[in-house]
């Protein structure tokens, strides 16, 4: 970390946040794997076709038991591309029965692989919200940060689940975009940018959504890599730090949440997975050692990435926090 940025944990105190706790557990986020069939330059997730970590049946069970017993209101299903996974059907049919809301987060072009178009219906059956990531409203940049002719496949993904009722108004299934910027800069403010998605993404390709999520890239894995080979990690992070919000930095999503791992272990978040940094300061790490009261009020373990979620507008898997 650069000498010049203030550690997190001080411009938590500066604002009364030190320490940063837990207040409650509204969603359980699950990583079924790494495996994805695309490999984005930013991924911090690091995933890939030829990531073999996936999520056994045990952790799985523990999982849809857990939403269960705990009543836990959120299912929010990650990866990789959790499409992938073998048992990913059955485990979203599952966690419906127990009464959780189940939200998926989909990179697009999955659903144009031969064995997935029918996930849209499957969705629509079980009122699944959908979280779709599309880099930009435009193909040069997306497919400058995920692949040449990703943007392409992704458009028609788009269109195919507008044909199922997604994003569509009065259907009452969710679909929801995430933008992320395609360098070493803070994404736009998230209402003028879902403005002009939605009139892009309209006018150009006749393609509706309900909600865009604006997200900050955070410096970790292949993004730091990224920033690394620019010579642009310190002056990203001192960005980052610069604009530290409190407001954002109050309502930041570890707050309301665990993240499980493919391997069970528990984070306080995705990022903090993809770091390794499990839950401490005393709360299980394991999923098999859940204690829903020491998780709910846990402190949360940070360090310098989290300027990530707290700068400017702020940032987490729902868009802007402040």
């Amino acid at each position: 970390m650069p000498a010049a940025i203030t550690p997190f944990d001080d411009a938590l105190k500066s604002c009364n946040l030190y320490p940063l706790r837990a207040e409650g557990i509204a969603t359980l986020q699950v990583n079924l794997g790494k495996k994805c069939n695309q490999a984005c330059h930013h991924c911090h997730v690091e995933a890939g076709p030829n990531r073999t970590e996936m999520m056994g049946d045990a952790v799985m069970e523990r999982c849809l038991s857990l939403l269960k017993e705990e009543r836990i209101p959120v299912l929010d299903i990650t990866g990789g591309a959790p499409e992938m996974h073998p048992r990913y059907r059955t485990f979203v049919e599952s966690a419906r029965g127990t009464g959780a809301a189940a939200m998926t987060r989909c990179n697009l072009t999955i659903l144009r692989e031969p064995e997935m178009h029918g996930l849209p219906a499957f969705w629509k059956t079980h009122n699944v919200i959908v979280v779709a990531s599309l880099p930009y409203f435009r193909r040069e940049e997306t497919d400058a940060v995920r692949g040449k002719g990703v943007f392409e496949k992704s458009i028609e993904a788009l269109k195919h689940l507008n044909e199922t009722g997604y994003g569509i108004e009065g259907s009452g299934l969710t679909l929801n975009l995430v933008y992320n910027p395609a360098g070493a800069f803070l994404p736009a403010p998230q209402e003028p940018m879902e403005r002009q998605f939605r009139a892009e993404l309209k006018r150009n390709h006749g393609v509706a959504f309900n909600h865009l999520f604006a997200m900050s890239n955070m410096p970790i894995a292949r993004f730091k890599d990224y920033l690394n080979r620019k010579n642009a990690h310190d002056s990203y992070l001192l960005r980052l730090a610069g604009a530290f919000n409190p407001a954002a930095a109050e309502n930041v999503m570890c707050r309301s949440m665990v993240s499980v791992g493919w391997d069970g272990f528990l984070f306080d978040c995705d990022f903090n997975q993809m770091l390794g940094l499990r839950v401490n300061h005393g709360a299980p790490f394991h999923i098999n050692d859940w204690n829903q009261r020491a998780l709910a009020g846990r402190q949360i373990v940070t360090g310098a990435h989290c300027y990530g979620c707290t700068a400017g507008q702020g940032s987490s898997c729902g868009g802007e926090i402040s």
